[in-house]
């Protein structure tokens, strides 16, 4: 079962320092990595570590950082067939800061990701009707989102949309036609206008975007786990206790893993179990990507927690 993400593209320029620098300030940093990013290539390479058939969509730019990305795709299996560079354009870029709290402050430089326009579904249209899931986020251009969309609705093709980073331009009648929507609580305090400060504002705040229509509503909560709200239904999933390390595409992880738990025919409170325990694991290595465990790593992981 094919999974197909629509999404950005990023380089991400990580450095580790103790203390985030003031306005005017330089401080020396502990360490300095460079990865493969972006939430739409988190999550395809999440979800093809876990054994997972997917195919990227997305753009990057003509320069030095292109190949890299397109290599790295091909290093963990997802197809780049419909990632293509756009002349005369950076590729998107994202520098990151991780304190010695784990939390980490992320700047999004997006380039290419907004030449993903609509048109260009069509040109991949026969291969994304032969998918069982479209996974989508906002670092690409609403309209392009909003076409996804139309598209999966239209070919009868299951939805999950991220919204990150939140927008409040999001037109939330289409987050209504996704089958899953999965913010994590600054998400949703954005894009509700509510407090999120324990987990009642929370269901208060999900519940008022379920009123307006959502199917499933998963909200991703860190070290507390995740809160699926559909219906009538609420059900939390606590998270393993854990040493961060960098907590840095936790949430991609977890929706990498749910989207191939589900494409590989798991229920959905399973699948979220399993998604929980995977954004646990990943925060205890560095970097995104690299943070993510394949099928054996994860399985060992999960015998020993």
């Amino acid at each position: 079962m094919k999974i197909a993400v629509i999404g950005s593209c990023m380089v991400d320029l990580i450095a580790y320092t103790d203390t985030v620098p003031k306005a005017g300030e330089t401080l020396v940093a502990k360490e300095f990595v460079m990865g493969c990013g972006g939430k739409g290539a988190n999550q395809a390479v999440a979800a093809s570590k876990l054994g997972a058939d997917v195919l990227m969509m997305g753009r990057v730019g003509d320069d030095a950082f292109a190949n890299n990305t397109l290599t790295n795709f091909e290093k963990y299996g997802v197809s780049t067939k419909h990632v293509t560079k756009v002349p005369g354009v950076s590729s998107g870029v994202a520098p990151i800061w991780v304190d010695a709290d784990s939390q980490n402050r992320i700047l999004i430089i997006p380039g290419a990701n907004m030449h993903l326009l609509p048109a260009d579904l069509d040109a991949a249209a026969d291969e994304l009707k032969q998918c069982s899931m479209i996974i989508l986020q906002l670092e690409i251009p609403l309209e392009t989102v909003y076409a996804a969309i139309d598209f999966g609705n239209s070919n009868g093709i299951p939805v999950l949309l991220n919204p990150a980073p939140a927008s409040i331009e999001l037109d939330i009648d289409y987050a209504c036609r996704c089958d899953y929507f999965v913010p994590n609580e600054t998400e949703l305090e954005i894009l509700t206008g509510m407090p999120v400060g324990n987990e009642d504002e929370i269901a208060a705040a999900a519940s008022s975007l379920l009123a307006k229509g959502l199917k499933n509503l998963i909200v991703t909560l860190g070290d507390k786990g995740a809160l699926w709200m559909h219906g009538g239904e609420r059900q939390h999933v606590s998270a393993p206790t854990v040493n961060a390390v960098d907590t840095t595409g936790a949430g991609d992880g977890f929706i990498g893993c749910f989207a191939a738990e589900l494409a590989a025919g798991t229920d959905v409170a399973t699948a979220l179990g399993r998604a929980v325990s995977y954004a646990s694991h990943s925060v205890t290595g560095k970097g995104t990507q690299t943070s993510y465990a394949t099928v054996d790593e994860f399985a060992q992981w999960q015998s020993s927690h």
